[in-house]
């Protein structure tokens, strides 16, 4: 399936996304270039609320896309695989039988099928401006990643995906 097939699968049922993709086998370039491509679009998401800014305030753009840049491709990463390995340990404890690639996977996953949820929250901020209207957008964004993340956690601690 392709990967916007399985994202849209992924808001009608993420566990059954996350085992389908699980039984691909332990591949670390896949599950790199998911997460990679989850924070390029959480990117992508800040760049209207950035140029909001930029234009309200008169400063450079291309400061603030650089520095958004570095925080979210560069280093997002970075604590994202930790996350995923402390989560993995934490289930451990609560005696589940995952692995770490599957939580790692758990997470990656999720933080890419958010993605749309957390682009409509950035035009919702670009467009209106922080008000009601992007404190909704951006609870729903949220709420569907930790939806994704921890359903998919629990699955693969229990056994299931």
């Amino acid at each position: 399936m392709s990967v916007i097939r399985d994202i849209l699968a992924t808001y009608r049922g993420p566990v059954a996304v996350l085992r389908r993709r699980l039984s691909a086998g332990q591949r670390e370039d896949r599950a790199l270039a998911v997460l990679m491509a989850g924070c390029a679009l959480l990117f992508v998401a800040q760049w209207p609320r950035l140029a909001r800014e930029a234009h309200l305030k008169g400063t450079d753009l291309e400061m603030s896309l650089g520095g958004s840049l570095m925080a979210l491709v560069f280093i997002l990463p970075l604590i994202l695989y930790g996350v995923a390995g402390l989560s993995h340990l934490i289930g451990r404890l609560g005696g589940g039988k995952g692995e770490f690639y599957s939580a790692r996977m758990a997470l990656f996953w999720a933080v890419l099928a958010a993605g749309p949820a957390f682009l409509l929250n950035g035009l919702m901020i670009g467009f209106a401006g922080p008000g009601p209207q992007s404190a909704v957008t951006g609870i729903l964004a949220l709420g569907a990643f930790l939806w994704f993340w921890l359903s998919g956690l629990i699955a693969v601690e229990r056994g299931r995906a």
